[in-house]
């Protein structure tokens, strides 16, 4: 049973909450401030996700998530957002979250995100894999992609991504040349084949990665946009 610490501080969304997490099989523990999810995180209790409100009485939960990622944990962390704006978005993802929904949102589309990114979790691992397979890097151009510890390295320097990130870099690179489509970028890196994911997720992502991987994000040589299909990884531009 995946065991998941839910920071929130709204007691009605809570009890809500805590239903539909026990009756989808997750075991779970709240915190209703920053200090006392990072009590919770110091006190060495092991995670399997953590679910963030954005604003609580003393803080952020981007705060509980820059120290989290500060220390190398790689927990998977979503966060519960009462805003949609691409700058709230961003600034999750820029301190290592890994996925976002926003209030109100549906229950079971919380608890198909968390299912999704807690497989995404595993993949890494090596678990399951064969030596060989454990020893697969992907090279295309100055990109190279450690598939068993996860690293990539652009032109030699190390790029610093989100598990999302380094999902979505993964799945162009392994199609590098081809386009990639929205529908099968939705389908094979979310649950239900996106239904849940917002259509400006994706954007976003791309975005990002241009951000850290391209010289000039706004005159890509690597990363490009199909309009109307998806996107493409090109070794050259």
């Amino acid at each position: 049973m995946s065991k998941l610490l839910l920071l929130e501080d709204d007691i009605s969304l809570v009890d809500g909450l805590g239903y539909s997490l026990e009756k989808n099989g997750f075991e779970w523990e709240v915190a209703r401030t920053v200090k006392e999810a990072l009590h919770c995180l110091q006190r060495g209790d092991r995670y399997d996700l953590l679910l963030l409100d954005v604003t609580l009485p003393d803080g952020t939960g981007y705060e509980v998530c820059e120290a989290v990622r500060k220390r190398g944990d790689s927990t998977p962390i979503i966060f519960l957002t009462a805003s949609d704006e691409e700058v709230s978005i961003i600034r999750g993802l820029d301190c290592g979250g890994d996925d976002y929904i926003t209030k109100p949102f549906r229950l079971g589309e919380l608890c198909s995100r968390i299912r999704a990114l807690l497989r995404r979790a595993g993949m890494p691992s090596g678990e399951g894999m064969s030596d060989k397979e454990k020893e697969n890097v992907i090279l295309c151009g100055g990109l190279r992609i450690d598939l068993f510890a996860s690293r990539v390295l652009l032109d030699g320097r190390p790029v610093d991504l989100t598990g999302a990130e380094y999902r979505l870099l993964c799945l162009l690179a392994r199609n590098a040349g081809r386009t990639v489509t929205r529908e099968r970028i939705l389908q094979e890196l979310w649950d239900d084949g996106g239904n849940y994911v917002d259509d400006n997720t994706v954007s976003v992502y791309v975005r990002r990665l241009r951000e850290k991987l391209e010289k000039d994000p706004s005159h890509p040589k690597h990363l490009f946009t199909v309009r109307g299909f998806g996107y493409q990884w090109k070794e050259e531009g």
